[in-house]
């Protein structure tokens, strides 16, 4: 009989695993999904207007950048009042559940405001 090493057994137990299609558990805390697709013009605009600095923002410490493309994969587990369909959709989670919703881009000059009252809304608090 022979005896197998420990990488082929390694090996072997990642070529089981990998038709599985693992995903992701839910997200967990307060996160902002947004929903988006490449051909989606708003969705690039607000990449390009509030994305760069969407991390720094009291909202992007608060709830951090989840993507998400409108045809899925979504992370297993999440608790939606609906599927998202229009995109983008900024889906506000807390704990992997559907706390608040955004659908559509506001524009670069209403986002911040609308989001943040959301968030407010939600029971989020914002850091100055």
């Amino acid at each position: 009989m022979p005896i197998l090493s420990r990488r082929t057994v390694l090996m072997g137990a990642a070529a089981v695993m990998l038709p599985l299609g693992v995903r992701a558990a839910p997200p967990s805390g307060w996160r902002l999904m947004m929903v988006e697709s490449p051909a989606c013009h708003h969705c690039r605009a607000w990449h390009a207007q509030i994305g760069p600095g969407y991390a720094a923002s009291a909202a992007g410490r608060a709830a951090p950048i989840l993507h998400v493309d409108v045809d899925g994969p979504y992370p297993d587990g999440l608790a939606l009042a609906r599927r998202p369909w229009i995109t983008p959709t900024f889906v506000l989670l807390s704990d992997g559940s559907e706390a608040g919703r955004i659908e559509g881009y506001v524009g670069q000059r209403y986002f911040y405001p609308v989001l943040e009252e959301m968030m407010r809304g939600a029971g989020l608090t914002l850091d100055a």
